[in-house]
């Protein structure tokens, strides 16, 4: 199957050599890190470890504008990580061993690296679907790297119709994008309504909506509990009998965290890497950033964030301690979507279940959506509204009992 990037060729690994600071994994995280570092240290070595076959990238391109901005093309994705900060970027490696009481770090290439700080922020692994010879077939896939991404492209290009599993972030924006390309698409989910597991009823109506007058066949309310790839295609077996046949399916069911390294380092783990307020583990000298850390949030509580504005600002926090600045991270991130022209933004805990009080510019256009629990506000979306996540924040910090009625007009109107 032809791709239409071509992956670029793997370098050779350089000869491991002790450096000031190692970065395991090769995501945004490890670019902000990196960029990080070299605001306090212009001539600290940094030694970039990744098993993705690309230096570090623009991630959330991968599920949106690459699909649906003409003017955004495959040169705006890399982030120039080497060439910008004079980290080695090692590609196509795994670390299997962290020894932090040696100060040392094992890779599959049989090489040793010493260290002086290393920060572990290896994300996770996409949950694969369980389907018989899947992982034997190029129509059954995962989304997760840019290379599941020219993967997907060159499906997109040849089959007639795409399933794709998971009504999450990562799921309704590839089906989304693979509707706007032409292709046959049909959306497997869990929940009743698409979107019914963070938005109020309403919302989640309108949500829903949005896929099907684009063209989208939703199937909500099942789970993927089986299925067989063949040759010819794919067959999803759902719960209750249904089942589901398309040329290929991808996987958007979000991801296991990548904690094995830190386990088998003697490193706490919790549902991440447990990490203080500076992001440093139980060890001395590691840290824990981005997908993979738990962390203090001084809004929220403790909490693991797997969001684009959680990997560059903890990333680059991480980079400055690493460095020895040794501040805290104080930033709530905040986490985004885009589909059909639509963007939503939010903060905090965003839960369907939970009471809401809606107070909307247009109804279900433009507004703004307050979710309480145990009288207080817990989170904030913000719905085709612009910079006003600080504005969000500002309502979190509020301790209750919430005045619902104040609510209404207080972010929504200054946005307006």
């Amino acid at each position: 199957m032809t791709s239409p990037h071509p992956a670029p060729a793997a370098g050779a690994a350089p000869t491991p050599i002790a450096y000031d600071h190692v970065i395991v994994g090769g995501g945004m995280v490890a670019d902000a890190a990196a960029r990080g570092i070299r605001e306090r240290d212009a001539d600290a070595t940094i030694a970039i470890i990744s098993d993705d076959i690309d230096e570090p990238y623009t991630r959330p391109a991968l599920s949106k504008k690459l699909w649906t901005d003409p003017d955004f093309t495959w040169d705006d994705v890399p982030l120039g990580t080497a060439d910008d900060t004079g980290a080695v970027v090692v590609l196509r490696t795994r670390v299997t061993a962290l020894r932090p009481d040696a100060h040392e770090l094992d890779t599959d290439a049989g090489d040793t690296y010493p260290y002086g700080t290393v920060l572990i922020a290896t994300g996770g692994t996409p949950v694969a679907l369980p389907i018989e010879g899947g992982g034997a077939s190029d129509r059954v896939l995962t989304f997760r790297t840019a290379e599941d991404y020219r993967h997907l492209r060159a499906l997109a290009a040849q089959a007639d119709r795409i399933a794709v599993v998971g009504g999450g972030y990562i799921g309704s924006e590839l089906a989304a994008a693979l509707v706007q390309q032409g292709v046959d698409t049909v959306l497997v989910h869990s929940t009743a309504t698409l979107g019914a597991d963070v938005f109020p009823a309403d919302l989640a109506d309108h949500f829903a909506g949005m896929f099907r007058d684009a063209g989208v066949e939703l199937v909500g309310g099942h789970e993927v509990v089986g299925g067989v790839a063949g040759d010819a295609g794919v067959r999803l077996d759902l719960e209750g009998g249904a089942t589901v046949v398309a040329d290929a399916v991808v996987s958007g069911l979000g991801i296991e965290v990548q904690t094995e390294l830190a386990e088998s380092s003697g490193i706490a783990t919790g549902d991440g890497i447990v990490v203080d307020a500076h992001l440093r583990t139980d060890r001395a000298d590691v840290f824990a950033a981005g997908d993979v850390a738990e962390y203090p949030d001084r809004i929220l509580g403790r909490r693991r964030v797997e969001h684009v504005d959680n990997a560059e600002q903890m990333g680059r926090q991480a980079g400055r301690n690493l460095a020895g600045v040794g501040e805290e991270y104080t930033h709530t991130p905040y986490y985004y979507s885009v589909v059909f022209g639509t963007r939503y933004e939010a903060v905090g805990t965003l839960d369907g279940s939970l009471e809401t009080v809606e107070d909307w510019v247009e109804p279900l256009e433009r507004g703004v959506v307050y979710y309480l629990d145990d009288d207080r506000v817990v989170g904030v979306l913000l719905w085709n509204i612009d910079d006003r996540t600080d504005a969000a924040r500002a309502v979190l910090t509020e301790d209750g009992p919430v005045d619902r009625d104040a609510l209404i007009g207080r972010i929504r109107e200054e946005a307006s």
